[in-house]
């Protein structure tokens, strides 16, 4: 135990401090200050090492949460990398992306604020790297089998290193120009700049993995012929088509998908040349959608020069404590202030978008809006509620709907749930010998953490398929869920 007495003398939740607002909005860097190592052990000291981890279930991945609290405490910080690397492959990506429902479980929170997880494990691993200690973990033998990992978010990446460290020749395809999915073209650099991801690549391609960026699976290399030239595929292509908002004015100039607004300005701040490109500079933005995208449009709006910043929801705003039918450990619906809320703008609850406005050139100039109401268990605009707001510029952060079936379907001839996912069994498997899938491709949208869990699930299924056993970790079956009670 770090300090059994640690969370009677230390009750306050602390986390390192955020750059002051007017300070971040010029720069797309990360937007938290370096963390005070006293500060950081004090929070790994409040860490119980209950006798039931709760933390342990809260986290799809399993996280061995109070043995690294324990040697963060203890000063230990190397000890405390291996620990966090034995169940999860980028902590950089977790502890900087995750929502942290294993904070939400963690037992402390019945009567306090929550131990700090999230950023005690992004501390170890930034210390890891930091210091050296994360090196490439090459394979002692190579098996002479070959897996073709297509997607490079980080459910293919957790698939591939897994693989790769087993033996197994992975080459990951990828049909961007540039490795590393929608952590690299979806997140915003003042969530989780570049760098981390570039030397986890680092590793791998040290490890021996080969990653093959601008080559679209199912255009330029049919799935069948892929199959064909390789011993095991892994589908990790994500959820990546964007639920739309089928409303008068859609196709008006101004109004686009949040995820081409966000690719468009991290391939700008990577130094390419984005011809028309959609910016947010001296515009009026409305952003329909309160999640996670939503929020990085609002951050980057900011970065970008907006004149105003609005965001709508269609649903009720979240409470600010726990709601009784999500009692703990389970993980709340509750009202986020993220970095990107506080930095301005204006939010906005049950609002229900009714139509897209033009302005004499065409282009959207405003949205109308009316109250929502619920009829029958159904959101509905309200009648005789509507207004209107200036819109310059149009981001819809809805969420996705699923993965990209078509190749998949005229090619290999994959089924799909009837949620618009790949269909697979409990072990990542297809209806098609020797192809599985993971991640969102097989999930729907989900969280990271998910992802990482899948793809490390998923090259397990594999390696046995492969060789006829694995010592390769399954952290979860394909079929279970998000802790609850």
């Amino acid at each position: 135990m770090a300090d059994p007495k640690g969370f009677l003398k230390v009750t306050e939740r602390e986390l390192p401090k955020r750059r002051p607002v007017p300070v971040r909005i010029m720069d797309f860097k990360e937007v938290y200050e370096q963390g005070d190592p006293a500060q950081l052990r004090r929070q790994a000291g409040r860490c119980m090492d209950c006798g039931i981890p709760f933390c342990h279930q809260g986290c799809p991945l399993g996280n061995l949460i109070p043995e690294w609290n324990d040697l963060m405490y203890r000063g230990e910080g190397r000890a405390a990398a291996e620990r966090l690397h034995a169940t999860n492959n980028f902590p950089e990506f977790t502890g900087r992306l995750c929502p942290a429902p294993c904070e939400s479980a963690c037992v402390l929170g019945i009567n306090q604020p929550a131990v700090t997880i999230k950023q005690v494990e992004v501390s170890i691993i930034d210390q890891a790297f930091g210091n050296g200690w994360v090196q490439p973990q090459p394979p002692g033998r190579l098996t002479g089998k070959t897996v073709a990992v297509v997607g490079s978010g980080p459910a293919g990446l957790a698939a591939a290193q897994q693989l790769t460290r087993a033996g197994h020749t992975v080459a990951v395809f990828e049909r961007d120009d540039r490795i590393g999915g929608l952590l690299r073209y979806g997140i915003p650099d003042f969530k989780m700049e570049k760098k981390h991801l570039d030397q986890r690549l680092a590793q791998m391609t040290a490890e021996g993995t080969r990653f093959r960026a601008g080559v679209n699976i199912g255009v330029d290399l049919t799935w069948g012929q892929l199959r064909e030239r390789y011993d095991a595929v892994v589908i990790a292509t994500g959820a990546i088509v964007p639920r739309d908002l089928p409303i008068p004015g859609r196709d008006l100039p101004g109004v686009h998908f949040a995820m081409d607004y966000l690719t468009q300005s991290n391939r700008h701040l990577a130094g390419d040349q984005v011809f028309d490109q959609i910016t947010a500079e001296g515009k009026h933005v409305v952003v329909l959608g309160g999640g996670d995208t939503g929020a990085d449009c609002i951050g980057t709006a900011h970065r970008q020069g907006a004149l105003s910043v609005t965001n709508l929801a269609i649903g009720k705003e979240p409470s600010a404590n726990r709601p009784e039918h999500q009692p703990w450990p389970m993980h709340p619906t509750l009202f986020e202030v993220q970095s990107a809320h506080e930095e301005g703008g204006n939010r906005q609850f049950l609002a229900s978008t009714v139509e897209f406005l033009a302005n004499e050139a065409g282009e959207v100039r405003a949205i109308r809006v009316a109250e929502t109401e619920y009829l029958a268990g159904r959101r509905v605009p309200k009648a005789g509620t509507e207004r209107e707001i200036p819109a310059d510029l149009v981001l819809l952060a809805l969420g996705f709907t699923g993965p990209e079936t078509d190749s998949l379907d005229e090619q290999l001839q994959l089924p799909v749930t009837d949620r618009g996912n790949l269909a697979r069994e409990a072990d990542y498997a297809t209806a098609h010998q020797g192809v599985f899938v993971a991640g969102d491709a097989g999930r729907g949208q989900s969280l990271i953490v998910w992802a990482i869990a899948e793809g490390r699930a998923a090259a397990s299924a594999v390696d046995r398929y492969l060789e006829g056993e694995t010592l390769l970790p399954a952290p979860i079956p394909s079929t279970a869920h998000a802790f609850s009670i």
